[in-house]
Order: C-alpha cells, then structure tokens, then sequence
C-alpha cells in the first residue's frame, strides 16, 4: 500500500508518522501523481503545532505538504491537457503532498521541464509563490533600492533572485556563511543583529524603496525606522505588525495559480532562476527532515523523496 505522513494531533516532530493509507482513486478534474519529490516548508510546522488553527483551521488525521512533482499514473473524468506517464509539478491545497501518491486538481499542474531536477521542481511551489507574490507586493522597478530579510531561506533565496531579475538592488540580510551565495546572485550581503540599520544604510548608500519582511521579528518595525513607504513593506509571518502599521501581507495565497507556477518553471528552465537544495531526505525521515528545517538557518529548501 502507498504511504503518507500523518499526525492525529497538535504537536512538535514526534507527532509525524508515515503510515500506510488507501491508494487514492481520482475524481472529475483530478490526477493521480505518483510523486518523486515535496518539498516542505516552515508554515507546515506552525500548522502542526495548532499555531495557525484560526488562519488554517485542521481535522485529524491530518496530512501534510503543498509542493510535488510526479510522474502522472492515473487521470480522472473531465481531464484534458495531460496523459499518464507525463512529468508535472504543482501544487495542492488538501495537504497531501507528502506521500507516495497524491490527487491533484488539473488545474493546479504543469508540465515539468525536461531540464528542471525533481528536487528543484518539487521545492517550487510554497516557496516560488510566495517570492513571486512578495516581489509583486511592494512594486520594484529597475533601478529600486529593497532589502529582503531571510535572504537566504528556502523563499528569501527565490525572492532576491525574482528581485533582481527585476532589475532592483537587492540587499540581503542573512547569517555571514550565506553571504559569498548572495554576492554570487548579484545580491549586497548584510549581517543581522545589532547595529543592522546602519549597515543597511551604508549598503543601501541612498533611500530604501521597498522591504521584504520573509522572516518576522522586527523587521516590519525596522522597515518603518528605515523610511520605507508602508505600501512598500511586505511580510509573510508577521500578521500582528502587518495590521498594526498597515503593511502588507502578500504570500502564496495571492500567487497560487497554474499561471504563476508555469512563469517560475518557465525562469527555472532558461536558466534565470535557481532552487538551491540544502538536502533530500526519503519519506520515513520525514522528522528528521523537519528537525534541519526548524533551525532557521537553512539556505534553500530541504525536500522529501517519497520510495527513498
């Protein structure tokens, strides 16, 4: 029988298993993907410890995972546009990703690229969309000055690369071991911690357009102490300060579209845009996978390899 992760209550890791489940049977407008990669996010153990139970309200058994990418094994009534045997990479809603077998909306796929590995394709999804919608969020335009906080985080390094692509100059803060990585996409490394407007000000060397908070704290409140117009910050974790002082709160929800995740496979295949993979995991060591991630101070994403 396939498996999948499961948790029957809010929890830290000991509450994920990876447990034999019914092979799922396609309904109208559904695929079956038989995945070979998912890559998993921080969002996913803030629901799993009933964090985000208002925002995201969950059942149990619940499962886990948005990102995949997969081999097509099955097609449901209503289906056109995909066969079985075809390579895809997308995304569901139901998380459920993080499995042997998975059904996903037609709608919610796209075709792989050729030259994209598994591991980068199925790391795409949370993180390539939340970049997409932060970059989007605060409106650069060539010549802008942002600074991306968690630069170098499975979103922050899409982010400064998206940013980039746009033609801004990206200042990125992140711990010193990521800072030849940042100079190497182009981006002005900067250290966190004390004294950090200062040194974004030195790098910076003129105003701050816009600000991209992917990592909380208070980077919104610094973004403010910076000058930066509150239309022109945007955080992805800090809900409470994104109402407070009127920021916005642009992430994956406004860019989780087929569109969208066809435009980043698309920068993915002409080579403009990289998914740095800090490390594979198989589906049994799914804790172990979650308990790297949990450090925040991973460079890119951590994926799961179902069979593995």
């Amino acid at each position: 029988m396939p498996q999948a992760v499961r948790y029957d209550r809010f929890g830290e890791l000991d509450v994920l298993r990876v447990v034999e489940v019914p092979r799922p049977v396609p309904g109208p407008g559904q695929v079956l993907v038989e995945v070979r990669a998912a890559g998993i996010n921080p969002g996913e153990s803030s629901i799993r410890r009933g964090q985000l139970h208002q925002r995201w309200p969950s059942t149990f058994p619940s499962g886990q995972g948005s990102d995949l990418a997969g081999v097509v094994v099955e097609l449901g009534p209503e289906v056109s546009g995909f066969a079985v045997g075809d390579e895809v990479l997308g995304f569901t809603h139901d998380r459920a990703s993080q499995a042997d077998l998975v059904l996903a909306r037609a709608d919610r796929i796209v075709p792989k690229p050729a030259s994209v590995s598994w591991e980068a394709a199925g790391a795409l999804y949370v993180a390539g969309a939340t970049a997409y919608a932060a970059v989007r969020a605060v409106g650069l335009r060539a010549g802008d000055t942002v600074v991306v906080a968690g630069a170098a985080g499975g979103v922050g390094s899409l982010t400064v690369q998206l940013a980039r692509n746009a033609g801004a100059v990206v200042i990125g803060v992140a711990g010193a071991d990521n800072h030849d990585w940042l100079r190497g996409h182009g981006v002005l490394p900067v250290a966190y911690g004390e004294g950090l407007a200062d040194r974004i000000r030195a790098a910076a060397d003129g105003p701050v357009d816009a600000f991209i908070d992917l990592f909380g704290a208070d980077y919104v409140k610094l973004a403010i102490e910076l000058g930066v117009p509150r239309d022109r910050i945007d955080t992805i974790i800090n809900f409470a300060d994104a109402e407070a002082y009127g920021v916005k709160s642009e992430g994956s929800n406004e860019a989780s579209t087929a569109e969208v995740l066809g435009i980043l496979a698309g920068l993915l295949d002409q080579g403009t845009l990289e998914v740095p993979i800090a490390a594979v995991y198989p589906l049994s060591e799914v804790q172990e996978a979650f308990r790297e991630l949990e450090k925040r101070h991973t460079r890119g994403k951590i994926v799961l390899r179902p069979g593995g």
